[in-house]
């Protein structure tokens, strides 16, 4: 899974850490820190005790990891392959994979168990897409239809385009 980033935010709020602390160990005090950085005085003491107990580097951000995924790595890597063999492989009617369906695989294959809205995660991370079929008429008729674009749309256009009348009143 993918390592979780340090946002701007957190940016600032580290850059706000460290300045309280150059700040302090140039003599403010912990009210005036708290004024200049716009900050509570209680934060700037919660931030000065770390420092104290484990120097600059204390200071830094920490981003939480989240939870240990449940598939391994080796898992996830051959789930792509999994689904490779189609979903009527898997006893599904039809070859359209669903997240549901997805999931059935992940519990029936590795006694994993993910709720289906988390499936499309996974998939995402695999390299997967959602994807939506495109339905079309079976009566549609494309000679018809490039025809109908090419002489009787500009047609149109330009007739309502003629007929563009501002009216005031």
């Amino acid at each position: 899974m993918a390592v979780r980033q340090r946002s701007p935010r957190h940016a600032l709020n580290e850059w706000r850490r460290r300045r309280a602390w150059a700040l302090h160990q140039e003599g403010w005090t912990g009210v005036a820190i708290a004024q200049a950085l716009d900050v509570t005085p209680g934060a700037v003491s919660q931030w000065l005790k770390k420092a104290r107990e484990g120097g600059a580097a204390a200071l830094a951000v920490r981003i939480p990891p989240g939870s240990a995924p449940r598939l391994s790595a080796e898992q996830r890597a051959a789930l792509p392959a999994l689904l490779a063999y189609g979903a009527e492989a898997f006893g599904f009617l039809g070859e359209v994979w669903t997240t549901k369906r997805v999931a059935a695989v992940i519990r029936r294959e590795f006694g994993v168990r993910y709720h289906a809205a988390h499936v499309s995660r996974l998939l995402r991370a695999c390299g997967w897409s959602a994807q939506k079929p495109g339905f079309r008429a079976t009566q549609r008729d494309e000679e018809a239809i490039r025809a109908w674009t090419e002489q009787r749309w500009p047609a149109l256009k330009a007739k309502l385009k003629a007929s563009s009348v501002r009216w005031s009143g």
